[in-house]
């Protein structure tokens, strides 16, 4: 059976395999200790990342070696970049939102005076991240209405 990147990193560990690999080639065992699941589930994960193109390995000696390929990764990549203006105007409006708070409060002594800065790279899962942005588009709404909202 033919498998496609989605079908990849629909799972949790196969994306944090990804992304364990995407920082150095590492082998089977290496890859496999830093699971707490058995060793025939990460054999079974990453023969799916390997079928899907996503990682290559190489045996070297006795050792097994996992490489990333991150080309194949760009299907993924141009399927969420379509999103991107979702997401920029989420963040607009998020800054929009501080800066009406901002002019409604009074103004800050200069020693309590801080900016942030939001890079758009978030390390947390896509679920949490986008429950974020869309609780942006609610704010004024009392809190446990947003909470029945969501159930």
């Amino acid at each position: 059976m033919r498998r496609d990147v989605f079908q990849a990193i629909a799972d949790p560990v196969r994306r944090d395999i990804i992304e364990l690999l995407a920082n150095k080639t590492l082998t089977v065992n290496t890859v496999a200790e830093k699971f707490d699941v058995s060793r025939p589930a990460i054999s079974k994960h990453l023969k799916i990342l390997k079928e899907c193109d996503i990682i290559v390995i190489t045996k070297k000696g006795r050792e097994r070696f996992c490489q990333i390929q991150p080309k194949s990764l760009i299907p993924v990549f141009l399927w969420i970049d379509q999103y991107r203006n979702l997401w920029d105007d989420r963040l607009d409006s998020f800054e929009n939102y501080l800066i009406k708070l901002q002019t409604k409060t009074k103004k800050m002594s200069e020693t309590n005076n801080r900016t942030v800065t939001l890079k758009r790279t978030f390390n947390a899962p896509i679920k949490l991240v986008w429950e974020a942005w869309t609780y942006c588009s609610m704010v004024g709404t009392k809190r446990n209405e947003y909470q029945s909202n969501r159930t």
